[in-house]
């Protein structure tokens, strides 16, 4: 399984989507420090983004993983990723769109548009709410030996997407 270090801004939906590929309870709070994830996903804080002081570390700490992972919200109408931004890391970059439910189809492509000139070689849409996008991902992070999916189909540790919808209502 890759390794990957999620990097984006604060509420991006970061923590949400390493929930959701370990199966966990989507439990809704700000990442105060690097968080680990098994040993598959590396949690950033928005503000190592944000806060361009804080590169190095991202820099040092993106070493850890096998891939970057550049997260843009499609219901951002901004982006902290510069053009090639991706260039400083000596990885494969990823770019994965988030909360694709709550965005018009626009709004989704000017993500993919923005994370293509930060310099992500790959695109995927996903919605933690609905599931769409996540297999895919999963897939790309799963090693082509590995029979097993990161993202459990039964699901029942969790709640469905119907009932997320209703408690987010």
């Amino acid at each position: 399984m890759k390794r990957m270090i999620l990097v984006g801004t604060t509420y991006s939906g970061k923590t949400t989507l390493a929930q959701y590929l370990h199966n966990q309870k989507m439990v809704y709070r700000k990442t105060q420090a690097v968080q680990l994830f098994g040993k598959s996903i590396i949690d950033m804080p928005g503000e190592y983004l944000e806060l361009r002081a804080l590169y190095r570390a991202l820099i040092v700490t993106s070493v850890d993983a096998d891939v970057v992972a550049l997260v843009q919200s499609a219901v951002e109408d901004k982006s902290m990723f510069a053009p090639e931004f991706a260039s400083m890391f000596n990885k494969p970059t990823i770019g994965i769109v988030t909360k694709i439910d709550l965005a018009s189809e626009k709004s989704i492509e000017n993500s993919i548009m923005r994370l293509e000139l930060a310099g992500a070689e790959r695109i995927f849409r996903t919605s933690t709410i609905t599931g769409e996008g996540m297999e895919e991902l999963a897939a790309y992070l799963a090693d082509t030996d590995e029979a097993v999916s990161l993202v459990d189909r039964s699901r029942d540790n969790r709640e469905s997407p119907d009932k997320r919808k209703e408690r987010l209502a």
